[in-house]
């Protein structure tokens, strides 16, 4: 009975251990965003002029190209001479809770490499061998797929749905002023969601890993997942046709590709169990 009591608080002390260590991974996280949005919040000139309103003016770069583009095929509509639209702030604080917010969501974006290799850090220990050998180079790989599609969404995806809505319009008698908060909300919104979604090569990877995902059924079930991309393109964006598209495209080439990272390891696996046989 003594032994037993024993063991039981060992594992007691291992598990609290265990909660202790993931307590500092938090903290030292939680701290990197804390620093990065305090510079965010000191660099509120070029935060707000140049990143956060940038795409709101008709010399951000994603318009400067398509004018190039335009100009190049002879199609003067591609020129964006102007934004059909201002902002307006209707409540007191809007500004101060604005640029409080805006400086917490530039600061989680940066930290994010930092804040997964802390939360990586955390699980690699409790991983097998063959599985650490399997994951490496898993948080650069992350953190190159997250900015790939943080850039996306920032040039291509939100560029394009705020041209398209402000540019919108039902009747010229009707002027587009929007409020603050929503053109921040449209902006971060697709900015976020394209950096999210484009982890999916990497979760296909690890699933492939784990033996749940194959590229056979990835295959049989790619009209299935074709629906379910479209029905996360239509919540996740604004709600219009363009947006939704920008977003439904790259996730399907994302699946696509995914289908060969699959395969890969598929091939991989097989050829360490023949391997393994001889």
């Amino acid at each position: 009975m003594a032994e037993e009591e024993n063991v039981h608080e060992e594992h007691e002390m291992s598990f609290i251990d265990h909660l202790e260590i993931l307590r500092w991974h938090i903290i030292r996280s939680l701290a990197s965003i804390l620093v990065f949005a305090v510079i965010a919040f000191l660099a509120k000139d070029f935060v707000f002029h140049d990143l956060i309103f940038g795409p709101s003016r008709a010399d951000f770069y994603t318009y400067r190209r398509l004018c190039d583009l335009g100009n190049y095929l002879n199609n003067p509509d591609l020129c964006i001479q102007k934004l059909s639209f201002t902002l307006q702030s209707r409540e007191m604080s809007s500004q101060f809770t604005t640029h409080m917010t805006v400086s917490f969501i530039i600061g989680l974006i940066l930290a994010f490499p930092y804040a997964f290799w802390e939360l990586w850090r955390f699980i690699k220990p409790g991983l097998y061998p063959n599985e650490r050998k399997n994951s490496r180079g898993a948080v650069f790989f992350v953190s190159v797929l997250f900015i790939i599609g943080l850039l996306f969404g920032y040039y291509i995806a939100a560029p394009l749905s705020i041209n398209f809505l402000s540019s919108y319009s039902i009747d010229p008698s009707i002027a587009n002023e929007f409020d603050l908060s929503s053109y921040i909300d449209t902006l971060t919104q697709m900015t976020l969601a394209c950096g999210i979604m484009f982890e999916l090569p990497m979760i296909i990877f690890f699933l492939a890993k784990a033996g749940i995902a194959s590229p056979e059924l990835m295959r049989v079930y790619r009209r299935h997942a074709i629906v379910v991309i479209l029905v996360i393109a239509a919540l996740i964006s604004p709600p219009d046709v363009l947006s939704m598209t920008i977003f439904a495209v790259p996730l399907i080439a994302l699946y696509e590709g995914s289908i060969f990272i699959a395969a890969f390891v598929q091939r991989q696996t097989l050829k360490r169990l023949n391997q393994s046989v001889q």
